[in-house]
């Protein structure tokens, strides 16, 4: 094979690092191999040497290398291989694998891989090219890195997708191979999810009027569920409604009793200040030379016991009523800023000196790196140039899941003062100053 080159000095390596354990037995099924997470390091390390012969043996066209157990608890994990036009691995070659994730010492591998090689006349001499991805079981980490290990081992052009789907990895693996062009693996999966919503907008081309008995603004305005979601949503369950172009936001849920409750955008600013303010806490940035102020900037429309229950915690600035108003206010007088309109428009600013400090602040415990690690994340999930009705979602989305709050607890956090949205038509709008 290769008699003393680097290729052996890295796979005795790999080896010694990997080993398998006594009474440890795996088979490569239809599912590829699937176990504990814990027990398949050595598995993926001569995953990554197998995946690059495979890859040699089809004429250098790229292989896939899935990690995931798919259906499987949290504690499982598994591998599979892809073959060049993104189908399974040839049956053909899962006793193959099998040899190798069982071969009991480096010795007993590598006389395995030198028959292999031989039997198979496969060219070491071709190039080999993988792509590999993972699910987001915790073991996933430790895996990659070991499946890293065996790809280099065998100088294998290894090209990593990241978290995503088992279709996708399929996916990428027939595009990688078909494709004339120089390729960025990101834009193949970004071209993958625009191709399918693409053609469903075509296939389905809606012809009701838009915000037609839904939206924000009929939630807002109506304080009731849309009528499509009166059977769907169940007691506890939370919902929201997105307006006609999609830059309004409002979430609501029913109590055990069936009653409605929404939370609008003063509810939303009091959720997103609360847990911003935790995260800046948290990380440390409140004791710098350099603090970050987080305030919020509301209207005259926002609800008193909003503005009363964040009064007692942050600044708060009254601004007269349009975004332009709220946006300036929130850039110009605090290093992050808050704003939500009551109609559930809105956004977050960080000023560039507060993004420069938390992008240099140097953490002095775990905890304060982790809050520092959610921080920079939540600048990435806001769009910070105007309200944006699906960013603001996964914020509340983050900020409900970090906060371990239910739809009802964030809706206690107060309670609304009694109030009613009510549209007047008038002869000059701009006779009215608000």
């Amino acid at each position: 094979m290769y008699a003393h080159s680097s290729f052996e000095r890295e796979l005795t390596k790999g080896l010694e690092e990997y080993p398998v354990k006594p009474g440890e037995k795996f088979s490569y099924g239809t599912a590829g191999f699937r176990t504990l997470g814990d027990k398949l390091e050595s598995v993926l390390f001569k995953v990554g040497i197998l995946a690059a012969l495979r890859s040699k043996s089809c004429d250098g066209k790229t292989i896939g290398v899935m990690i995931t157990a798919s259906h499987n608890p949290a504690e499982d994990n598994g591998v599979k291989l892809v073959d060049p036009r993104g189908e399974m691995l040839n049956a053909s070659w899962e006793s193959h694998a099998t040899d190798f994730a069982n071969a009991s010492s480096p010795d007993a591998f590598i006389a395995i891989l030198e028959s292999f090689i031989q039997s198979e006349q496969i060219p070491l001499d071709t190039p080999a090219r993988v792509v590999y991805a993972r699910d987001t079981r915790a073991s996933g980490p430790k895996l990659i890195a070991a499946l890293r290990k065996g790809l280099a081992a065998m100088g294998a052009k290894a090209t990593d997708a990241e978290v995503t789907t088992t279709p996708v990895l399929h996916y990428l693996v027939d595009t990688i191979n078909i494709t004339t062009q120089e390729w960025n693996v990101n834009n193949l999966i970004t071209g993958y999810y625009l191709k399918l919503s693409n053609a469903f907008k075509r296939l389905i081309k809606s012809t009701e009027k838009l915000n037609k008995d839904c939206g924000a603004d009929y939630v807002k305005v109506n304080q009731k569920l849309p009528p499509s979601l009166t059977s769907e949503l169940g007691p506890g369950q939370r919902g929201c409604s997105l307006d006609g172009d999609a830059d309004r936001l409002i979430y609501y849920y029913l109590d055990d009793g069936g009653k409605f409750h929404m939370l609008d955008g003063d509810k939303i600013t009091t959720l997103v200040a609360s847990f911003i303010v935790g995260l800046v806490k948290d990380a440390g940035l409140e004791d710098t030379q350099e603090k970050i102020k987080v305030g919020v900037v509301q209207t005259a429309y926002a609800n008193g016991s909003s503005t009363k229950y964040l009064s007692e915690r942050l600044p708060v600035t009254c601004v007269p009523t349009g975004v332009k108003h709220l946006h300036h206010a929130a850039a110009e007088r605090y290093d992050i800023g808050v704003y939500f309109e009551a109609n559930g428009h809105g956004t977050v600013l960080f000023s560039s000196s507060a993004q420069r400090t938390i992008a240099s602040h140097k953490p002095s415990t775990a905890a304060q790196a982790t809050a520092l690690g959610r921080l920079k994340d939540v600048i990435n999930v806001i769009n910070q140039t105007v309200g944006d009705a699906l960013s603001d979602m996964l914020l509340v989305e983050v900020a409900l899941y970090h906060m371990s709050y239910t739809v009802e607890a964030w809706d206690k956090l107060y309670s609304d003062l009694p109030n009613r949205l009510v549209k007047v038509k008038v002869g000059d709008r701009n006779a009215f100053v608000t």
